[in-house]
């Protein structure tokens, strides 16, 4: 399965991205986006690029949620 996840924006040049949750980073392409994307905003990034932008009270309550599901499982 698949997972996009959603991240925070820390850094920007051109159509290239550095993104961060948790403390982890990844590199990844906004051009899919097709609109102006800046630092600061949360978007989906799945296989190194960005496809979707979220609003940051949903992208926090997003990552909230995952977690809380992904620190249940450590208990399974």
């Amino acid at each position: 399965m698949c997972l996009g996840v959603p991240m925070k924006i820390i850094s920007k040049v051109g159509d290239d991205v550095v993104a961060e949750v948790d403390g982890v980073k990844k590199e990844a392409n906004v051009m899919l986006l097709g609109e102006d994307v800046a630092v600061g905003d949360y978007v989906i990034i799945h296989a190194g690029f960005a496809i979707s932008r979220l609003d940051e009270e949903y992208a926090e309550e997003t990552i909230r949620l995952m977690r809380e599901v992904f620190s249940d499982e450590d208990m399974a």
